[in-house]
């Protein structure tokens, strides 16, 4: 995963590059454990991998017991476009509702983020609200979308 997420272009908006593969073995020694210090929370990560076995990146989600998950990925820039992290992103938000009884799903991300801002919107992320925006901690430079679970349809 080093040199997946060593592609510069994937912090255009936000955050940087690993700073060494030490470093990115500890930060997901710390993220194995699944939950925050104080138990509140549920920390789930997946690698997307291609069917070639290659690495693309990963999904990753914060579960709080209220239902709401926070939602984030990164994919090298080598595969965007071509509908990986739209299935990806679907996949483990199907997975968060059955599987954690997830209602809302939450992005936080810089407004400037065409890419990333496209892609939820076609997955069916609306705008939040002013007061939403403030309860999910999004900063001036950031905006929050906001998708409700899908209800199971009952068959007949």
């Amino acid at each position: 995963m080093f040199a997946v997420l060593s592609d510069p272009a994937v912090y255009e908006f936000e955050n940087e590059p690993p700073a060494s593969e030490a470093w990115l073995r500890e930060r997901f020694a710390r993220l194995e454990g699944r939950t925050s210090a104080d138990g509140t929370e549920v920390w789930l990560n997946w690698v997307v991998q291609l069917p070639s076995g290659e690495l693309a990146g990963y999904v990753q989600a914060t579960v709080l017991g209220s239902g709401v998950s926070f939602v984030a990925y990164v994919l090298s820039s080598r595969f965007w476009r071509r509908g990986i992290a739209s299935n990806a992103v679907t996949a483990m938000m199907q997975e968060l509702q059955c599987g954690y009884g997830v209602r809302t799903f939450v992005a936080v991300l810089k407004g400037a983020n065409y890419r990333s801002l496209g892609l939820l919107r076609s997955l069916g992320f609306k705008p939040s609200s002013p007061e939403q925006a403030m309860e999910f901690g999004a900063g001036a430079d950031e905006v929050v979308l906001v998708k409700s679970a899908v209800a199971a349809q009952n068959a007949a």
